[in-house]
């Protein structure tokens, strides 16, 4: 299977005060399970998240044997220090702030050099932006999703900088919101914005470029 193979459609998530509930009890449990280091939870945590795991490590790092080598430090991370989860947040947060902090200590030690400007570094991108995208239009992955076009959605994805891959990925791929997404990287909510809105608008123009040369190909 192709790195880019790694990619579902892109939809919204839905939150209710049912549904939060949900979740909010679901994580206690896992909390109070690790808590205990019971064994089955993990291996049930690992079913549950472990396609969604390797792919983000996928996008970030754009090296398959690198990936695995994170997704396994990953869940010993997990194993080792699941008593500090206390179930305030979903586990798939704390999962994927777990995951990147991995791939920035592993990048410090390969380049020897840090990866502030990369990961934390603000830049001209990190600006507050001045529109805003309404929640009932389409995003770019949209017409590609209804197209089955998933390859073509990843290998655009994979064009961009890390700092935007990584935010569209957590939003539409992961579908966390604004606020678990801030807090995954440990960014302002404003950076957040202004990254994905900024990867929307990237994005667009390569998938725009692929549907013309597909269209020129007919």
């Amino acid at each position: 299977m192709s790195d880019t193979a790694f990619v579902r459609p892109f939809s919204g998530a839905s939150s209710t005060p049912a549904v939060d509930e949900q979740v909010r009890q679901e994580s206690l449990a896992v909390a109070q399970g690790l808590k205990r280091q019971d064994a089955g939870l993990l291996d049930e945590l690992i079913v549950r998240h472990q396609h969604r795991l390797l792919r983000y490590l996928l996008y970030l790092t754009s090296n398959r044997e690198m990936a695995e080598d994170l997704f396994q430090e990953v869940w010993m991370r997990v194993l080792v220090r699941g008593a500090q989860f206390n179930g305030q947040a979903r586990f798939d947060t704390w999962l994927f702030t777990i995951a990147r902090n991995l791939v920035i200590d592993q990048r410090r030690k390969r380049t020897m050099s840090s990866l502030d400007e990369m990961f934390e570094g603000g830049n001209e991108d990190d600006r507050p932006m001045t529109f805003e995208i309404a929640d009932g239009d389409p995003t770019p992955f949209d017409s590609f999703a209804n197209l089955e076009d998933r390859e073509r959605i990843a290998t655009a994805m994979m064009q961009l900088d890390t700092l935007h891959r990584e935010v569209l990925v957590l939003r539409f791929h992961e579908e966390l919101s604004l606020e678990e997404i801030a807090k995954v990287t440990r960014a302002p909510l404003s950076t957040v914005k202004s990254r994905l809105y900024r990867g929307l608008a990237a994005i667009k123009v390569k998938l725009d470029r692929i549907a013309l040369r597909r269209l020129e190909a007919v």
